[in-house]
């Protein structure tokens, strides 16, 4: 199954809803291309819920970074909601955890964002 992304906004924070495989090709650029779209349009607060993500690849991975710099560079902030354990196991193996600012609950990572 390849990457399906659903955005939508909670208040002034935008959610983008991943379910399937991050991977090198399709997966990583379709993320690319939502994260990249949503800061150049003005969205500074933007949440990935990757509670259905049953798949990541090292490419996918470099997304979230890339995603998490071009919205930095924008004077935004990017967050991860409900991580599967494949995906917090592979963050905290490469370091990458304590990097993002990581929630299980949607209603505080939206809170977070104030």
């Amino acid at each position: 199954m390849s990457v399906k992304l659903n955005t939508r906004q909670v208040g002034d924070v935008a959610v983008i809803d991943i379910s399937g495989r991050i991977t090198l090709g399709e997966g990583s650029g379709i993320i690319r291309d939502a994260v990249r779209g949503l800061a150049t349009s003005g969205s500074r607060k933007i949440l990935l819920n990757m509670g259905d993500v049953s798949y990541i690849d090292s490419s996918g991975i470099g997304e979230l970074v890339s995603g998490f710099t071009a919205v930095a560079n924008a004077g935004g902030k990017l967050k991860l909601l409900h991580l599967t354990k494949r995906v917090k196991e592979l963050l905290q193996i490469t370091g990458l955890y304590t990097v993002f600012d990581v929630h299980e609950d949607e209603a505080d990572a939206v809170l977070s964002f104030k």
